[in-house]
């Protein structure tokens, strides 16, 4: 059997990477408390491969910051089909202590749910969780995001309602993206770029607006 090929390099991070998005002494902890409990959680319940715990900081952390990165001045974030909190409890822990700032986890399934709740409530996150179909869920956010949560023609259908109370889109997605922009203009009109992840070569981020049926 041949040997597998090595994994890319992970990109350099940018100048001020972590210091543009507010990582301290004191959010640090909070995620390492987060990896602490979502490990424990792991191991009965499936949130994440359990491989990608042993490069925790690029896969999950690094790869949910970055979109503080692309959008700086965002406050209120909607992260639909949070799941273990990714990128959604990312973000909450870089929100705490900014003023305005809040994240809303959307969950269908009950017991994520009861993983997010606990998440949230052991760090004290400026963050609401909502059990429920994202169509269901009606709050105005500023970003609404989502890794893994389905393919772009079907994530646009949950985001839709988040973009017509004026939310721009920004989603992690892998390097088939352009096939999934493609399959989603035959149903969606928008505008969007294509970024390169900061975690991985392979990923990519984009950035939506102007959602509209077509």
């Amino acid at each position: 059997m041949s040997a597998a090929a090595p994994l890319p390099e992970p990109p350099a991070l940018p100048s001020g990477f972590l210091a543009a998005i507010g990582m301290n002494a004191e959010r640090k902890r909070d995620i390492e408390r987060y990896r602490e409990i979502l490990t424990a959680a792991n191991s009965h319940t499936n949130l994440v491969g359990a491989s990608t715990l042993q490069d925790f900081e690029r896969r999950h952390v690094i790869d949910s910051a970055q979109l503080m990165w692309f959008e700086p001045l965002a406050l209120t974030w909607a992260d639909l089909g949070s799941g273990a909190g990714l990128p959604g409890i990312v973000l909450a822990i870089l929100m705490k202590g900014r003023a305005g700032g809040h994240v809303h986890l959307v969950e269908s399934m009950a017991k994520r749910c009861r993983f997010l709740a606990e998440v949230v409530g052991a760090l004290a996150l400026p963050a609401t969780l909502h059990h429920g179909r994202a169509e269901a869920v009606s709050v105005s956010v500023q970003v609404v995001t989502a890794r893994a949560c389905a393919p772009l023609p079907r994530l646009l259908d949950f985001a839709q309602p988040f973009f017509a109370r004026g939310a721009r889109g920004l989603f992690l997605k892998g390097q088939d993206v352009d096939n999934e922009i493609q399959d989603a203009r035959k149903r969606w009109g928008f505008s969007c770029r294509t970024l390169e992840s900061l975690s991985d070569p392979r990923g990519r981020v984009l950035a939506m607006e102007g959602l509209r049926h077509v």
